[in-house]
């Protein structure tokens, strides 16, 4: 057990959590500091241009969402959407055309969309400004978005890809596809998700000519505090070193102990830990096996029973 002292967080913490304004990055004093982290991560997964995020990737949606669509007319959105998203619609005064996710009756959850359910979304609303979808979901399918990008680029239309449970993505090559890799224009990531970074930590990826990187930092920087935590900011560039230097090594540790605890789970009575009902599903073009979904119905118990005992009963400090 921690002493109450070892667990507050330190003299260092508050004198690392210097302004942002005055000296060290501002309108008048900057330095360039933000400006040449993200160019290194942009140089790091090899995109045109990344942007941070100190509000989490409820910012960077939004802010997307703000560019494409300029404030106005419709947006085809996965119905899965995170409320961000929602949130997005009301300050833009949009109309979304929601894509129907491909539904798991017997499971009772949500894979992606397919390529074909977008299509005829295009079809039907062929104003729309961008589509916009989740992948990998929270439970870790993801979708086809290859097939998904070009058809939205057939139509002159970009492609937004949630991506906030992929921050691993772009290190590992065992990993299913990265967003940008399959050709979406604007990908949001949460470092503080599979990165293990600050919460808020997020970052925005962007590529190609359908979206333009002025009104999507304008956008950014209109919704983003002015208060901005240089903690935050500097954890996500140790994130991004510490990924480009020791990444792939890591993510292989990562990866085997995910199987070897998948199959330990799987050994245990009562429990089932599901792959092959996901990947079999029309939608699921790929398994971020790292979301470890178990079926606890062998127990003849409901998730939230399972969620509420493993919080009361093995919630331990060390």
């Amino acid at each position: 057990m921690l002493s109450s002292r070892s667990r507050e967080p330190g003299e260092q913490t508050f004198k690392s959590d210097v302004l942002a304004s005055s000296g060290l990055d501002d309108r008048t004093t900057s330095h360039g500091y933000l400006q040449r982290a993200q160019d290194l991560m942009a140089d790091a997964v090899g995109v045109d241009m990344t942007f941070f995020s100190t509000c989490g990737s409820s910012l960077a949606v939004k802010s997307a969402i703000l560019a494409v669509t300029h404030g106005e007319g419709e947006i085809l959105i996965g119905r899965d959407a995170h409320k961000s998203m929602v949130s997005a619609l009301v300050l833009g005064g949009l109309q979304p055309r929601w894509i129907r996710p491909s539904w798991d009756n017997e499971l009772k959850l949500a894979h992606p969309p397919t390529p074909r359910e977008v299509e005829a979304m295009w079809e039907k609303y062929p104003d729309a400004s961008a589509a916009l979808i989740v992948s990998p979901t929270p439970y870790g399918t993801c979708a086809d978005i290859e097939a998904i990008a070009k058809i939205c680029h057939d139509r002159g239309k970009p492609l937004i890809i949630d991506e906030a449970w992929g921050a691993q993505l772009p290190f590992h090559s065992d990993t299913p596809t990265w967003a940008m890799s399959a050709g979406a224009d604007v990908c949001v990531v949460s470092v503080h998700k599979m990165g293990t970074g600050f919460e808020q930590g997020s970052v925005f990826h962007f590529q190609g000519d359908l979206v333009d990187p002025i009104r999507l930092a304008h956008c950014a920087d209109f919704l983003a505090t002015t208060s901005a935590s240089t903690l935050i900011y500097a954890a996500m560039d140790g994130w991004r070193r510490q990924m480009v230097q020791d990444g792939h090594d890591m993510i292989d540790r990562a990866l085997a102990l995910t199987r070897r605890v998948r199959e330990q789970i799987e050994e245990l009575p009562g429990l089932h830990v599901l792959e092959e009902e996901l990947t079999s599903h029309e939608a699921s073009k790929d398994l971020d096996i790292m979301h470890i979904l178990v079926d606890v119905s062998g127990l003849r118990i409901t998730g939230y029973q399972a969620h509420d005992w493993l919080r009361e009963n093995c919630r331990h400090s060390r």
